[in-house]
Formats: structure tokens, C-alpha cells, sequence
């Protein structure tokens, strides 16, 4: 027999914790060129557009492999899948810190851009993988949170690694960075094995706890041994996930959104440098302080969404009011153009960080709304559509300072994103609810 409902174990807490610490070090690892960055044009000899490509280059291979990764995720599982991943994003940023022995040559700049290259592809698994382990442990009615906390580790990343990263750049040199980060990755991924299992298969997980998640539409199935990989999945489901006018909207909304998201992995401590005239040590310790909002914003949006759905609200509303809300909320960043006092800076900031906070339950969305078959691919598309912002932002905002010389239009090119986000969710997601695919046809004889 089940154990008796109050004596359920609650181990899917500390998978998504473990979720969490993970993906903050995998977005200080992306992040790492933000505060770097000033160190390298000048030891580079590089304007602001070259870098802006320079931390474009990540995204290029990591928009790349996003389907390619959602498919062996559903093919090898995400324990084993997400395992290499962390080991293999954990060298690559450790070998970027030897770049600095090439000196100010062409042939660094090119070995540091195919290193972020090589990290890009590395780490494309994980968030399809966290969206899938979500899938996996958590019933509907808990999968907001889940998902808002592991992606919420996005700014925990920035909260607990700018600071050390802007004081190792000052006191001990940029390319120390790159050593701490990979070591601690490295790690990291000698962990994993022992503290991720399937919820069936979880050594500490009871009986209750798998009927609990089950019962709420938990996915406990997907990741088992042996089942990986046995769904004979089409290629045409490819086709079906691009002409679902729902996903599409999720996917074209999660593009405006990381925008937003990309401006401050990137170009906002160097606003804080170049615009209002910091020290890199203080830039580091100030970009953690919107950051930070945004971490309680993102906790925040999911427990607000999930509250909603156990009040009786539809799925839809439940997760597209704190998106539209938040997202208005975060436009707010272009009075940063109106004001000259610091502590004016911090604060809009803070809220817009915080707004996009709130309003970044795409993940959460995505495990509402994908086929349960291929919810690795799924998730690799929405991941892919996202993340194409994580090119165009850095090259965007480099060319439009060194036209223009200020971050004015910079702010207002992010913000407008942020309303475009809303205006996907609200003029073409409609109702949120789960793609069911239809079977391939058989070929011909």
C-alpha cells in the first residue's frame, strides 16, 4: 500500500534545487564576458561592435544544437544527456582563460571566439533538460514553480557569481575568471550523477510521493531506464510544433522576452561602466542588486501562477496574467534615459528586472503545452526560438553604440521587446493546453 498522504516525501524539492544551482553556474558561465569584457577591448584592442560579436558567439552554436539536443534528450534521457553537458560547458570555460597567454593577437580573439562557441554547443541540453526533469517530478499544479525557480537561477547566477567575478577581474586578472568557473563546473558535474535519478528510481523518493505526482499530470514515465528513445518519434513532428499557432506565439514571445534577458548577461555592467562611469568591482556588486529583484520576481510569478490555477482560475489566465503584468512592468528600464542619479539607475532597474522576472514563466508554459512524446524537442525549439535574441541583442546594442555612442536607444530597443512579448501571448497563444500529435503518416510502398 501508498504510504498515508502526510507521510509523503518531498525529494522533488531538492531536485529542482539542485536544478537551480546548476543552471546559475551554467548563466555565469555565459555571463562571464560581461565582466571581462572592458579588460578585453582594451587588452584586444576591440570596439564596442567586435565584442558585441565576441559575446554573440555563444549563441550561434547554442541556437545550433537546440534541436539536436531536445533529440537526444529524448532519445538517451536527461540524466546522462545533462551529465556531459555540465562537464563539457565546465572545460570550455576553463580553457577561455588561456586565451590570455595569445597576447593582443587575431589568433586569440579567434581561439576565445571558438571556445564560446564550443560552450554554446555544450550547454544547449540543459534548460530542454530542466524543462523535462520538471515534467517529470512535479504535477501540474507545482510545475510554475518549479519551472520559475530553475529559470529564476538566471539571476541567482549573476547574484552570486558577479561579485566574485568583478573582484577576481580587478585583483587577480580576467583570465583568473575563466579558471574559477570552469573548476567549479567541473565539480558540479562529478555531483550530478549521484544526486539526479527518475522520481521511480530516486533512492529517497516513497511510493506517495510517485502517486502524488502522478495523479497531478506529473510525466513520472519519461525519463526511465529503458524507456528513452522507445517512442519511434517522426521528424514530421518537427513540422506539426512549427504550424501550431499556440507554440508558435510561446516561441516567438520567449524571443522578445530574452532580449530583455541577454541585455543584462551582457551589455548592463558594461552600461554601468561606460554610461554612469563605475569601477568594474562596483559594477559587479550593483549588477547583482536588480538581479537579485529579479530572482524574487521569478519565484514570485510562478507561485503567483500556480496560486491562481488552485483558486480555480483556467490555465490560460493562470499564466498569462503575471506574464503580461510583469512585462509591463519591465518597460520601465527606458527611464533610465531621464535620470542621472545613481540610485535612480538601481531602482528602475531593479523593477524592470524584476517585472521580467514575474513574466518569465515561457518554461512553465512549455511543459503545459508540448506533446509529452518529444518533450525534449519541444523544448530544444522554444529553447532555439529564444536564444536567437542572444545573437541579435549583443550585435544589435554594439552597432547602436558605436553609432550613436550612448545606451539611450539601446534601453528603448529592449523595451520595445518587452511589448512585443505581450503582444505574442495575447494576440496569437489563445488557449494554453497540451499539443497532442498526430500519428506520422506510413510511407509508401
Amino acid at each position: 500500500m501508498n504510504a498515508p498522504i502526510d507521510h509523503r516525501t518531498h525529494v522533488r524539492h531538492l531536485i529542482v534545487f539542485f536544478l537551480f544551482l546548476v543552471t546559475s553556474l551554467n548563466y555565469a558561465d555565459r555571463a562571464t564576458l560581461s565582466i571581462v569584457g572592458q579588460d578585453l577591448k582594451l587588452n584586444f584592442g576591440l570596439d564596442s561592435a567586435q565584442l558585441g560579436y565576441l559575446m554573440s558567439a555563444f549563441s550561434w552554436a547554442y541556437v545550433a544544437a537546440q534541436i539536436p539536443g531536445g533529440w537526444l534528450l529524448d532519445r538517451l534521457g536527461s540524466k546522462r544527456v545533462y551529465g556531459w553537458s555540465i562537464a563539457l560547458w565546465s572545460l570550455f570555460t576553463l580553457l577561455q582563460g588561456f586565451t590570455g597567454l595569445l597576447g593582443a593577437t587575431t589568433l586569440a580573439f579567434v581561439t576565445l571566439f571558438g571556445l564560446r562557441l564550443l560552450l554554446g554547443l555544450a550547454e544547449a541540453p540543459a534548460f530542454p533538460a530542466n524543462s523535462r526533469i520538471v515534467a517529470s517530478w512535479f504535477p501540474t499544479a507545482e510545475r510554475g514553480t518549479a519551472s520559475a525557480i530553475f529559470n529564476a537561477a538566471q539571476y541567482a547566477g549573476t547574484v552570486m557569481f558577479t561579485p566574485i567575478m568583478g573582484w577576481i577581474t580587478q585583483t587577480l586578472g580576467w583570465p583568473q575568471v575563466f579558471f574559477f568557473m570552469g573548476a567549479v563546473g567541473l565539480a558540479g558535474a562529478l555531483a550530478w550523477p549521484r544526486l539526479i535519478h527518475g522520481p521511480r528510481e530516486h533512492p529517497r523518493a516513497n511510493a506517495a510521493e510517485v502517486a502524488h505526482i502522478e495523479r497531478g499530470g506529473g510525466l513520472v514515465e519519461l525519463d526511465r531506464p529503458g524507456t528513452a528513445g522507445s517512442t519511434g518519434i517522426h521528424w514530421s513532428a518537427l513540422g506539426q510544433l512549427l504550424v501550431n499557432p499556440m507554440l508558435l506565439g510561446i516561441y516567438l514571445g520567449q524571443y522578445c522576452i530574452n532580449v530583455l534577458t541577454w541585455f543584462f548577461l551582457t551589455w548592463f555592467p558594461l552600461y554601468l561602466v561606460e554610461e554612469r562611469h563605475m569601477s568594474i568591482l562596483k559594477a559587479g556588486f550593483v549588477a547583482a542588486l536588480p538581479a537579485l529583484c529579479g530572482l524574487a520576481g521569478g519565484v514570485l510569478g510562478g507561485l503567483f501562477s500556480d496560486s491562481l490555477l488552485r483558486r480555480g482560475w483556467s490555465l490560460t489566465a493562470a499564466r498569462k496574467t503575471p506574464i503580461v503584468a510583469g512585462l509591463l512592468l519591465s518597460v520601465c528600464m527606458v527611464g533610465c534615459n531621464y535620470v542621472t542619479a545613481e540610485w535612480a539607475v538601481v531602482v528602475l532597474m531593479s523593477l524592470a528586472y524584476f517585472g521580467k522576472g514575474v513574466g518569465a514563466l515561457g518554461w512553465a508554459v512549455i511543459a503545459d503545452a508540448s506533446p509529452k512524446e518529444i518533450t525534449g524537442l519541444s523544448g530544444g525549439l522554444f529553447n532555439m526560438f529564444g536564444n536567437v535574441a542572444g545573437i541579435t541583442t549583443p550585435i544589435a546594442i554594439g552597432y547602436i553604440l558605436t553609432s550613436t555612442g550612448s545606451f539611450n536607444e539601446a534601453l528603448l530597443f529592449v523595451s520595445v521587446h518587452a511589448l512585443l512579448a505581450i503582444v505574442c501571448y495575447l494576440g496569437i497563444v489563445g488557449e494554453i493546453k497540451r499539443v497532442e500529435l498526430r500519428a506520422a503518416r506510413p510511407a509508401a510502398a
